[in-house]
């Protein structure tokens, strides 16, 4: 049964960032809520734990002038139903997300993802079906939690998204201004009020948090981590210098140890650089695909 307080489309999505790109797709066993917009080459778009399309808001229409942009909200977040366990681990969303460009009939050849979803993007990219010639991370989570908190977080995170009423306890305590303030103050960025309010009103959403929750409890990133250095593609990994949830020097690790890597330093932003300063990540993206020739056709339709 529904929570009152979950997300729900006719009352939040009138004012939804981008709602006019908004559809709600059938992928799978899911539901998803996507963003869809553009013409020209495809790209995927991919946010991370505890977000949803709103990151994007002011990208899309930008980016949109170039590109076919496909955007979801993934498993659990925003209005994409919940899914499986599996669904909410690394391989699983990867597969998810298979099936919804499937069945989108899009094919996308740039793929950016923002924290987690770099995650996403990157077994994507490494285990297929893929079509991308290049993947973007901004502030990427790409590596597993060392020492004591590796240890004790994902068996945490499991114990917490079991219980039913945890989801629901998050919620309400989230909801609590000065909670949700230290939450955001720990990214390192300073969002603008309207950007700090539909966080707020994700994070009082126990079907929302629950999607955020299981997603930690199934994250596993050792595969992936030794992985990495055979990915066969462009690997452009942004870090921002004020980044408090990813520290930029995994990026620095990363760029050393994967030979198709590069890092794009910021000497701005904190973790949600893309959302302080949108025109320039879209310039950076913009920049990326000349370098690897998936925007040429769409500047000769100009």
């Amino acid at each position: 049964m529904a929570n009152a307080r979950d997300l729900d489309w006719d009352r939040d999505g009138p004012d939804w960032p981008n709602r006019q790109m908004s559809r709600f797709v059938r992928a799978g066993r899911l539901k998803w809520h996507v963003q869809v917009g553009g013409s020209g080459p495809g790209l995927l778009l991919l946010h991370g734990t505890g977000a949803s399309t709103h990151t994007w808001a002011g990208m899309l229409e930008p980016l949109a002038r170039d590109f076919t942009v496909v955007a979801p909200d993934l498993p659990g977040h925003g209005f994409t139903a919940s899914p499986s366990l599996y669904g909410l681990s690394l391989p699983g969303m990867a597969h998810g997300i298979a099936e919804l460009l499937a069945t989108l009939e899009i094919g996308p050849v740039l793929g950016v993802g923002h924290s987690a979803g770099a995650a996403v993007l990157a077994h994507h990219a490494l285990h297929g079906p893929s079509t991308l010639l290049a993947v973007v991370s901004l502030n990427g989570a790409l590596i597993p939690f060392g020492g004591l908190a590796g240890r004790l977080f994902s068996p945490l995170a499991k114990l917490l998204a079991m219980n039913p009423v945890t989801p629901g306890l998050f919620a309400r305590r989230l909801s609590k201004a000065d909670v949700f303030e230290r939450l955001l103050a720990g990214t390192g960025s300073d969002l603008d009020p309207t950007a700090a309010a539909i966080y707020r009103r994700l994070a009082a959403s126990p079907r929302h948090v629950a999607g955020a929750l299981g997603m930690m409890a199934n994250w596993d990133l050792r595969r992936l981590h030794r992985e990495l250095p055979t990915l066969a593609i462009p690997l452009i990994l942004v870090a921002a210098a004020g980044d408090r949830t990813v520290p930029p020097d995994q990026a620095e690790d990363l760029a050393r140890r994967i030979p198709m890597a590069r890092l794009e330093r910021l000497a701005w932003g904190g973790h949600l650089a893309h959302e302080e300063r949108p025109d320039e990540i879209v310039s950076l993206i913009q920049r990326v695909a000349a370098e690897v020739g998936v925007s040429e056709a769409r500047r000769s339709d100009g």
